[in-house]
């Protein structure tokens, strides 16, 4: 796609404060018939720019109170031990974010939980049998501070 311009960028935005908006208030919103704006507001999504749409829930709200943050290292960076690890760890439900990292872990995981005990299930049941773990090393999170959502345009 194209460099984005002012337009786009209003558009994502505005998507990004309230995905649910209709179409006829974006195009209110960004200054744009709603023509002109379901075209761009298309065009944004087959390129890839707006990835999906999804609620945004309070994990406290539903019972999942504690957040661990999880750094893993594994026996090696081989393509082959690499694939299988982020395979596997793609099952685990209550991983919600994974990244590949330089430095002294391979991998950083965040991690939903109920309680300590179900939090010792997930590693038992799950962090464990990841392939070619050989270290785990988890963080409790006291508070959350800020979890945006949103990038800045």
């Amino acid at each position: 796609m194209a460099e984005l311009d002012s337009i786009d960028r209003a558009i994502l935005k505005a998507l990004q404060e309230n995905g649910r908006m209709t179409n006829a208030e974006l195009a209110e919103k960004v200054g744009l018939s709603a023509s002109a704006c379901s075209r761009r507001h298309d065009m944004l999504e087959k390129s890839g720019v707006i990835s999906g749409y999804h609620a945004r829930l309070a994990h406290d709200a539903i019972d999942y109170k504690m957040m661990v943050i999880v750094h893993i290292s594994l026996s090696g960076q081989f393509a082959k031990t690499l694939t299988e690890f982020e395979a596997a760890v793609k099952r685990c439900p209550n991983v919600l974010v994974c990244y590949l990292m330089s430095g002294e872990y391979d991998y950083i995981l965040r991690v939903a939980a109920k309680d300590l005990s179900d939090y010792e299930r997930i590693h038992r049941d799950w962090l464990s049998a990841l392939p070619h773990v050989v270290k785990i090393n988890s963080s409790f999170a006291l508070r959350e501070i800020i979890d945006r959502p949103n990038v800045g345009l």
